[in-house]
């Protein structure tokens, strides 16, 4: 009977707690719903996959390899360690996406570009005229709203039956006669993955370093940049955002990167101190420039880059200066007038490998090549190559690299992107 009592009590005191605050002019926030599908056998901790084509890690090139597969008809799962897709974009909140135009005309298209301009275009945003050649690059980036591109990616990850594995990451893999065998494990979750191809877009090529074959990495890697705002409302997809750069960031392992999150952290606070203005807006992560890449079949070099060398195998195009950050800030270095870089199919292979591709900034480059190729768009058209290779090897019982050049050209195009012409 007391329990009856207080609980009346408890009941009476909320409703004139709500109904005085409303009087008294205040707004009470409402609230929405939604109802999360069950998830089969949630409580049991081992799961197994059987897909055509695992991609690991979700940011920039990695949800596009993945819808690209997928729309390509290859059973798709993607294995993401933070909780959203994007990573650069997105959990980085570098949300001005570029370079997709050159010299008046637009070079690299396809699912990235469809994902960018639909969400500002969802947005009520504005897009850059490509026509004209603007004095200096960041002219012509893209102002995205980067909440609304990660939503958007997960709703063409599962228009395209990609499924998706937040907070999980390999711990093991090993080779199989069709394939690879891939141990995931997330917490309260033990994933075990079976596939035939793997696309690696970890950034730093994680599972390429896992099974031991050769990665490249300088002593010395450019900062990393905290983004957050101070002092004034962040306006997604319309501003950009204010930049601290964390010297010695590291996204080597979780130790290096937790280092570097809370340098960035730190620093942020001790200026919200100094300068006594509010913290707007603050990024979860601090964005990583640099960190592994792999030794390809073959290595793009900034000759390479700079002079627009269009490879047999080109799959992409890429457009950017050549953008090496340093302690005293950087100076893009820009292209040549109607000079315009290609991505080769052999420079996201491994060296030595099978079954095996990677897409993004570990692409195999030498360093001031990658510091233009790492941009998001570049990183774009590599994950939607990747993405026609594996499935195409996954259905051939072949590697990527023994899928002729010819039926990757046909199948990126008939998905929209634009593939260099032969030199």
């Amino acid at each position: 009977m007391t329990t009856s009592n207080h609980d009346d009590d408890r009941r009476d005191f909320l409703k004139k707690s709500v109904f005085g605050t409303a009087a008294a002019g205040m707004v009470i926030a409402s609230t929405s719903h939604a109802t999360a599908q069950t998830v089969a056998d949630a409580a049991e901790p081992e799961v197994t996959n059987d897909v055509d084509v695992l991609v690991v890690g979700g940011g920039t090139a990695g949800h596009v390899a993945a819808i690209q597969a997928g729309r390509a008809g290859a059973k798709t799962l993607i294995v993401e360690r933070n909780s959203q897709l994007g990573g650069t974009t997105t959990t980085g909140g570098v949300a001005f996406p570029g370079l997709f135009d050159a010299w008046g005309k637009q070079v690299i298209a396809g699912i990235g570009w469809e994902l960018v301009k639909e969400s500002v275009e969802l947005d009520g945003g504005q897009l850059p005229n490509f026509a004209r050649v603007p004095q200096r690059h960041w002219q012509n980036q893209v102002y995205t709203n980067q909440f609304l591109y990660a939503i958007l990616a997960e709703e063409k990850c599962a228009q395209a039956g990609v499924d998706i594995a937040f907070y999980e990451f390999p711990q093991a893999v090993t080779k199989t006669d069709n394939g690879w065998q891939v141990d995931c494990v997330g917490f309260g979750t033990n994933r075990r993955v079976r596939c035939k191809q793997i696309i690696d877009c970890t950034g730093g090529a994680e599972v390429v370093g896992m099974l031991g074959l050769p990665r490249l990495k300088e002593e010395e890697r450019q900062p990393g940049s905290f983004l957050f705002m101070l002092g004034k409302e962040h306006q997604p997809g319309r501003n950009q955002i204010h930049r601290l750069y964390v010297h010695g960031a590291d996204s080597t392992n979780s130790r290096t990167a937790t280092e570097a999150n809370l340098t960035g952290r730190k620093s942020i606070l001790a200026k919200v101190r100094k300068e006594k203005k509010r913290l707007m807006h603050l990024q979860p992560e601090t964005g990583f420039r640099e960190s592994y890449r792999i030794e390809g079949e073959t290595l793009i070099t900034v000759n390479d880059y700079t002079s627009g060398r269009i490879f047999d195998d080109a799959i992409s195009y890429a457009f950017y200066p050549v953008d090496l950050h340093t302690k005293t800030g950087v100076r893009p270095k820009p292209l040549k007038p109607g000079k315009v870089p290609t991505i080769p199919l052999r420079a996201l292979i491994p060296k030595a490998s099978r079954n095996i591709i990677v897409a993004g900034r570990c692409v195999s480059s030498d360093r001031l090549a990658n510091s233009g190729l790492r941009v998001q768009a570049s990183c774009m058209g590599m994950g939607q190559a990747a993405g026609v290779a594996a499935a195409l090897a996954a259905n051939a019982g072949t590697t990527p690299l023994e899928v002729p050049i010819s039926e990757i050209h046909t199948l990126l195009r008939e998905h929209g992107q634009i593939v260099p012409d032969k030199a």
